[in-house]
């Protein structure tokens, strides 16, 4: 029964996929819009969680020198997030069905001279992002802008049908995918190959996996493998993020960032700290533009 309740939720999936990607290129922002208001009205539960986290944390980015100030609220940063989330979509489809290369073509690139000068080190690169703008299609915009296939480490769908739908996609143009279950042996592999591995940190982590930092203002658990691999690698790290600028899409490239030397837990802490404050001066510069729908927070001593 399982397996055919899988193949509905699959087909259903790919059809509308199918629906939205015939549509014109022209109406893309106008109908992912549309979508996010949709999502937002009747997303009850995570509206709300989005609500709560943007309205902890809109002290702290009030504060911040990256504060732009362009969103009032959280309802406004709320609202707008999920029209963005809903133009992904949109995009995704697309992408799905090979029609994505205007996407890519259309992107921004900033920073393009900080991966080729970490790339020219000769060890690999690994780029450290989040859920920010569209990350399906920062992920597969790297061949285009950058000639570069590269090894994105994902979640694995609990629907198989599916994974297969979203794996074909990503490897469509130029990715391969490495499980985050059992990951490091492939993620060592790869980079002792001088390839280049995409991980999205921002996720909440348990503590075995992660360290105890500061993030927009309140405690949370970060994902501390990033650090560990470029230890034992010494490969370079770089953060990489996604956003809309209007109507486009732009990619940026940040500065290599330079581990502390102490290898010590501390040191673990120190580093894993200083990854996530680009994150954050990201957010407060484009609030929006972060997935605020799930609990960051939690198991580090906030309510959940």
């Amino acid at each position: 029964m399982k397996r055919v309740v899988w193949l509905i939720q699959a087909a259903l999936f790919y059809l509308f996929t199918l629906l939205i990607a015939a549509l014109p290129h022209s109406l893309t922002v106008r109908i992912g819009k549309n979508i996010g208001r949709f999502l937002f009205n009747i997303i009850h539960s995570r509206r709300e969680i989005a609500l709560d986290n943007i309205r902890q944390a809109l002290p702290f980015m009030r504060r911040h020198p990256s504060w732009t100030g362009t969103y009032e609220s959280a309802e406004e940063i709320a609202l707008a997030t999920f029209m963005n989330l809903g133009i992904s979509i949109v995009e995704v489809c697309r992408l799905y069905h090979g029609k994505g290369n205007d996407l890519i073509d259309s992107m921004v690139v900033h920073g393009l001279e900080n991966f080729r000068h970490a790339r020219e080190q000769g060890n690999g690169v690994l780029c450290v992002s989040g859920h920010c703008g569209n990350w399906e299609l920062v992920s597969l915009s790297f061949k285009q802008h950058l000639n570069e296939n590269v090894w994105a480490v994902a979640r694995k769908q609990t629907n198989p049908y599916l994974n297969t739908i979203i794996e074909k996609m990503r490897m469509g143009y130029g990715n391969k995918v490495i499980y985050n279950k059992s990951a490091l042996r492939p993620i060592l592999s790869v980079l002792k190959d001088k390839g280049v591995i995409g991980m999205l940190t921002d996720q909440a982590v348990f503590e075995d996996n992660g360290a105890l930092i500061e993030f927009l203002g309140r405690k949370a658990w970060a994902n501390k493998a990033p650090v560990v691999i470029a230890r034992k690698t010494g490969t370079p790290v770089i953060s990489v993020f996604g956003y809309r600028d209007h109507d486009w899409n732009v990619l940026r490239f940040y500065p290599e960032y330079t581990l502390c030397g102490d290898r010590s837990e501390s040191g673990v802490q120190q580093d894993t700290q200083a990854l996530a404050r680009y994150l954050e001066d990201f957010i407060c510069a484009h609030p929006a533009d972060w997935y605020w729908i799930h609990r960051r927070w939690k198991r580090a001593g906030e309510p959940i």
